[in-house]
């Protein structure tokens, strides 16, 4: 039986340093912290593995958690995947805060790239202390465009699988307004 998934629990990824990962969050994006679990052996495999593992409220119902894992060798990244493809995006309620936000962590020295137009919505990227790429995105589309994309995405996918090419079911998607 296919289960009936609820939300997702918790997103889990390293950091170097659990106390500095919590505080960054806490003032930068204004997240709460709620959990720690700490052990000297992993639950689920039994291996001796000391780590802290934090968990972060990033609000409606969305928990962002860290393991700090001091006997493991230094955090890495993925040497085959360029930088902007693993990342973390979090949703605002509309442009004007993403605006905010990106003058936010401007003042506290974060470099920020964008915003950037993505047709049904605009972000802006920047990194946390471990290296994570972060994204801050709001919605800008409508309940037409969604439904259209929505409805050509299984072409899209077979047509990707097939050619290994960007399919133009949607390429209204990367026409700036007014760019006619």
């Amino acid at each position: 039986m296919t289960p009936t998934l609820k939300r997702i629990h918790h997103v889990a990824y390293r950091c170097r340093d659990a106390a500095e990962t919590v505080a960054w969050y806490e003032k930068t994006l204004g997240m709460t912290y709620t959990t720690a679990f700490a052990e000297d052996h992993v639950p689920s495999t039994g291996a001796y593995d000391p780590y802290m593992h934090v968990f972060l409220d990033c609000g409606g119902g969305n928990v962002l958690a860290f393991f700090e894992l001091p006997n493991q060798p230094e955090i890495g990244k993925d040497p085959n995947t360029p930088a902007w493809v693993q990342h973390i995006a979090f949703e605002l309620e509309n442009e004007a805060e993403l605006l905010s936000a990106k003058e936010h962590l401007e003042g506290q020295g974060i470099d920020v790239l964008g915003p950037t137009w993505h047709g049904i919505f605009k972000s802006i990227y920047f990194f946390d202390p471990n290296g994570h790429r972060l994204e801050l995105a709001c919605n800008i589309g409508t309940a037409e465009q969604y439904a259209e994309l929505k409805a050509v995405a299984p072409a899209m996918l077979a047509e990707w699988r097939e050619t290994k090419q960007a399919p133009k079911h949607a390429a209204w998607l990367h026409q700036p307004p007014g760019d006619d």
